[in-house]
């Protein structure tokens, strides 16, 4: 009998406990321990305490995923009008004809506040909530603050460990909200608002000051465009971590090779947007007349800008 029960152990391996986000977020009550079915006799296994049949982190993850959808329609859109079309016409003027054409459909309301907006910001909130609920899953399931000093909410030991994906975001979020705010909270501080706005204030804005505009959209596409591609390789599955199927050498070289094309896809689509966005919008040089001193006094109002001019 004792040989019996040393064989039948030789093929069990011992694992390390592993992180809430490589742990199956519906997973069962009881699955761990602390929450097994004689704490709650009443609740249906799989089933949240809301009564609804999937755990907080299901739901939040789900919204952030397809919120991110609008938000890509959207990129789509404005890729086609600030660098696919430039790139074909080779003129500022020409290209914005297609944009004053295209752009009442997803500039306008409700469609702005429904493909950007509206999804931007449930996004962001999603993304910060479920970072929440795996610091409390994680104190819940592997123990915290038991017999030892509290940690501080500021202290990197209280959260869960950040993702690539979420240290791309947390740039983006600001590089995007300085774009809205220059293309759309400045312009509407002038009568005809939105109307004055163009491809060629932007033009503008590379002849008169080409270091901030140069580096404000390199930042600005580099950034986005990584954490867009890395995060539509997330949803579909095709990150280099989760890599299923293959052990060993055949492991490390099938998630070196989802490296590398993911971030060529990445900076194919950079590349890209910069050949039309800097290489024709931004060489059209400045808006003459009325409509150069029109853009110079939205510019003015601009912090980083007005205080040299």
């Amino acid at each position: 009998m004792a040989d019996y029960d040393r064989e039948s152990t030789l093929g069990l391996q011992q694992l390390e406990p592993s992180p809430v986000e490589e742990t199956p977020t519906d997973s069962k009550d009881g699955y761990f321990p602390g929450t097994s079915d004689t704490e709650h006799p009443a609740q249906p296994k799989g089933t949240h305490t809301l009564g609804l049949s999937h755990t907080s982190m299901w739901y939040l993850s789900r919204i952030q995923k397809y919120s991110s959808y609008a938000f890509t329609a959207f990129g789509l859109a404005h890729i086609t009008n600030t660098s696919i079309i430039p790139l074909i016409t080779r003129s500022v003027p020409e290209s914005e004809r297609f944009l004053l054409l295209t752009r009442p459909y997803y500039q306008g309301i409700p469609a702005e506040p429904l493909l950007v907006i509206l999804p931007l910001w449930v996004h962001v909130f999603s993304g910060v909530a479920l970072r929440v609920v795996r610091r409390n899953l994680n104190a819940e399931r592997y123990g915290d603050n038991e017999g030892k000093e509290k940690k501080s909410f500021f202290s990197g030991d209280f959260w869960p460990k950040v993702s690539g994906v979420s240290k791309l975001g947390y740039p983006f979020l600001p590089l995007l909200v300085g774009h809205v705010f220059i293309n759309r909270a400045i312009p509407n501080q002038i009568p005809g608002g939105q109307s004055n706005v163009n491809l060629s204030y932007v033009s503008h804005a590379f002849a008169r000051h080409p270091v901030i505009s140069y580096a404000g959209f390199a930042a600005l596409i580099s950034v986005g465009v990584l954490h867009i591609t890395w995060g539509w390789a997330k949803w579909l599955g095709l990150t280099p971590d989760q890599v299923t199927g293959a052990a060993g050498s055949d492991r490390q070289l099938s998630k070196k090779r989802r490296w590398y094309i993911i971030n060529g896809v990445a900076a194919a689509v950079t590349g890209l947007w910069m050949a039309g966005s800097f290489g024709v919008i931004g060489r059209a040089g400045e808006a003459p007349g009325y409509v150069g001193r029109m853009y110079n006094e939205m510019y003015r109002r601009i912090p980083i800008v007005g205080q040299w001019m």
